[in-house]
């Protein structure tokens, strides 16, 4: 590897480091005064997203002579091996969507501008956990975040009074909760411990306070394996074995049907879950109800997330100052925002947007709870924050290997947790990472 390819990894290991010092911007230089028309390209896989672009193109950006051009993309992995490689050419777009975990790949590979100096006055409309994650810890600031997925508990309301079961405020609740259904009703499962989605677990984990990428000096230091996250293993692997829960995996149609006739009752899930119940559970609408995560000590406030993604300016555009005001415009104006849950049906990580607008009425699919998204916007502000690392496809695709098997045999989950570190831990030092045991 090329030294100066791992001292820009080493800079981004610092800066995912939480309270460590300032990270100095990789990003280009300040553009230049820029005199006549500006065109931009965005590449991001938000659908309706032309529709809200048309709006800057017609107000703000008419005026300023901005034009903006949407370039539909995939997502996840995808996207980010796509700008890398255009950034390796020196032709990446100007702007991209990007996953929250990306950031650390991105910047790392010098592809993220810093603009803090354009967009740092932003700072308050967003939760301090949501804000953290563009900035990755430092006063540098690599993205405006865009959507955002804060945890939550989803339960079917009607079923919990019928069993005579109390909505869990604390994990330990939540196995009692498990338990006490399964003598009233065997064929009855709470949830499930689903190993198909490794964000939901990153979640969880995040919620009890994990950092699975750290550094040390000049180190990476994966702790995947911590403290934190072998508790939330022990707890999930335990009811699963004792059978407290389902093992099945989520998204097929034998969890939709558990869903839909009330053979599952319960979902750890994230604020977008009602568009998921709508599809998965169409005859139960009107009997659900939303709670905030159980915590894993009473009188704790704390929630982890799944899923979000932010807009960056890349260093290759040539229009840094109109690209990162495109981006504030697009995550804080209200008429975008609006038009973002409108078009797109995102989740706004600004806190002014989450219960105005599109958000002023619950979802239709939880019309009996007509303060779902003013609960929804106090649980988001509770965000813990976050530390990712430059290869979380590989921590995500083990996960799902390892304890898609461990789920599946009801074995030991800490076994499945190992394997996850000891896999990450393999890849960095084959990349030629300097790794802290």
């Amino acid at each position: 590897m090329p030294h100066t390819k791992h001292r820009r990894l080493v800079a981004t290991a610092v800066a995912v480091t939480l309270g460590a010092t300032a990270l100095a911007a990789c990003g280009s230089q300040d553009d230049e005064a820029q005199s006549g028309p500006v065109s931009l390209t965005y590449w991001t896989w938000t659908p309706g997203m032309d529709k809200v672009v048309d709006l800057w193109n017609k107000g703000p950006g008419k005026k300023e002579q901005i034009t903006v051009t949407v370039k539909k993309q995939a997502s996840g992995d995808t996207l980010v091996t796509k700008i890398l490689t255009a950034h390796k050419a020196g032709k990446a777009p100007d702007l991209v969507q990007a996953e929250y975990q990306a950031l650390p790949t991105l910047v790392s590979n010098d592809a993220l501008a810093d603009i803090s100096g354009e967009v740092g006055d932003a700072k308050g409309d967003f939760a301090d956990g949501v804000w953290q994650q563009t900035t990755l810890g430092t006063d540098a600031v690599y993205a405006v975040p865009q959507d955002i997925g804060p945890m939550m508990f989803y339960y079917r309301a009607d079923l919990f009074k019928k069993y005579g079961l109390d909505v869990p405020t604390t994990w330990e609740e939540f196995a009692e909760t498990a338990r006490a259904l399964k003598k009233k009703a065997p064929d009855t499962d709470l949830t499930t411990f689903s190993a198909n989605d490794s964000g939901l677990f990153a979640g969880l984990a995040q919620q009890a306070g994990a950092k699975w990428w750290t550094t040390e000096g000049e180190k990476w230091k994966v702790g995947i394996d911590d403290a934190a996250t072998k508790k939330v293993a022990e707890f999930w692997g335990g009811l699963v074995k004792e059978g407290a829960i389902d093992n099945q995996p989520m998204y097929t149609p034998a969890w939709n049907k558990a869903l839909n006739t009330g053979k599952q009752i319960a979902w750890v899930s994230a604020v977008w879950a009602p568009g998921t119940l709508t599809t998965a559970a169409p005859d139960t609408a009107g009997k659900w109800a939303m709670a905030p995560l159980p915590q894993w000590s009473a009188g704790e406030n704390v929630t982890g997330s799944w899923g979000g993604s932010s807009t960056g300016v890349t260093t290759d555009s040539g229009n840094k100052d109109a690209a990162a005001e495109f981006a504030a415009w697009l995550n804080t104006d209200a008429e975008a925002l609006n038009a973002l849950a409108k078009e797109s049906g995102i989740y706004p990580a600004a806190t002014a947007a989450q219960t105005s607008g599109a958000f002023a009425e619950p979802p239709e699919y939880f019309s009996n709870q007509a303060d779902f998204y003013t609960k929804a916007a106090e649980i988001a502000q509770s965000t813990a924050p976050s530390a990712w690392g430059p290869n979380v496809n590989v921590a995500y695709t083990t996960f799902r290997d390892a304890f898609g098997a461990a789920a599946k045999n009801k074995s030991d989950f800490t076994a499945a947790l190992a394997a996850m570190q000891q896999d990450t831990v393999a890849d960095l030092t084959k990349q030629g990472f300097e790794v802290a045991k």
